[in-house]
């Protein structure tokens, strides 16, 4: 046998050993398995992996925690993890786990052609499943509604005693404040912190659906949260909740220049993930469109992918200009937007 046939064999020879490796049919999963460690509720997830299990016949085990009690697991395990996937909310969680060391690089490039690089880590250690915006909620009430535009707005003195927001230590308010650092530099950044503080019509408590309850009570004017969690008191069982919810409205800030403040669910294939083809599997079925759609209904959150459809609701507020480009830079920014937010006095 020549040379140049000897290469031909070895080529084809590899070429299907890759096939075999990463398209699997369901037939060939019988006895394999997934597990995920997630920081999201497992109603919100679970009818998703099985459907991802009926339709490849990989078994997905799922452990559902606060994600930093995962991390503090999962880097306490170290090799002997049974983790395959991270999923978590927020940008700034996940870079948690890649400062960690506790991901490793998505080589699969399958998956990184189907949404914007915006939603993937520049260092391909994790991808956005879904995307919520960080807006503000303001009371139907509220005569000078036209005056807010710009998250820039709310320094000013007319918004004095007027302002809800929960506290510092929310991964979701350091994130906003890490976009303020990207969009301005941190000299600037912390003089509209310090501003924006000034504003606040009480101490910072509760949580988010608390701001917009605070807001229907007439406690303050304006509601600084994610727009999922107005969604969830609108279709809430309980009347109070609908009502706050009744009394009060979205508004989309900085939609005439960079966008509003967006962030992600995302996810990540543990660094001494058992599984990994499984893991990248996975990852796939939940950027195909049917489960994007799905993903995004249940949690009231908008889809990665450009033809995944819309709940009714965010469709109703029309297309909403995004600030995509700091959402790389957040993760990295975190440290810097907790020392500002200490400096201000953001309790």
């Amino acid at each position: 046998m020549n040379y140049k046939a000897l290469r031909i064999i070895l080529i084809l020879i590899f070429t299907l050993a890759s096939l075999n490796s990463y398209g699997h049919s369901g037939a060939s999963h019988a006895d394999e398995e997934v597990n995920i460690y997630s920081g999201r509720k497992g109603k919100l997830i679970e009818p998703m992996l099985e459907k991802f299990t009926s339709k490849t016949g990989i078994k997905v085990n799922l452990i559902t925690a606060k994600s930093d009690a995962l991390l503090k697991r999962m880097e306490s395990e170290g090799k002997s993890s049974p983790a395959d996937l991270f999923i978590t909310v927020d940008v700034g969680r996940l870079d948690r786990a890649k400062r960690m060391g506790l991901l490793q690089k998505i080589n699969n490039f399958s998956i990184m052609t189907k949404l914007s690089p915006n939603y993937i880590d520049k260092d391909r250690e994790w991808i956005s499943v879904s995307k919520r915006i960080r807006t503000v909620v303001i009371s139907k009430n509220m005569k000078d509604k036209n005056d807010l535009k710009n998250f820039e707005d709310l320094t000013r003195d007319q918004w004095k005693g007027r302002i809800c927001v929960r506290s510092s230590n929310n991964i979701y308010n350091q994130s906003l404040v890490a976009s303020l650092i990207a969009n301005h530099g941190e000299k600037k950044a912390e003089k509209i912190t310090k501003d924006l503080v000034s504003n606040f019509a009480r101490k910072p408590s509760g949580n988010d659906r608390a701001q917009i309850t605070a807001v229907s009570k007439g406690e303050c004017d304006i509601a600084i949260v994610n727009h999922y969690y107005y969604i969830l008191m609108l279709n809430s069982k309980e009347p109070e909740k609908r009502k706050a919810a009744d009394l009060t409205e979205v508004i989309f800030l900085n939609q005439d220049n960079r966008g509003a403040h967006v962030n992600i669910s995302g996810v990540g294939i543990a660094k001494y993930a058992k599984n990994v083809n499984n893991a990248n599997e996975l990852i796939s079925f939940m950027l195909e469109k049917d489960s994007q759609e799905w993903y995004a209904k249940t949690n009231n959150e908008y889809p990665v992918i450009k033809d995944a459809k819309v709940s009714k609701i965010l469709s109703s507020w029309g297309d909403v200009k995004l600030d995509e480009l700091s959402l790389n830079k957040l993760g990295d920014l975190n440290p810097n937007a907790v020392k500002l937010m200490d400096r201000v006095g953001w309790q």
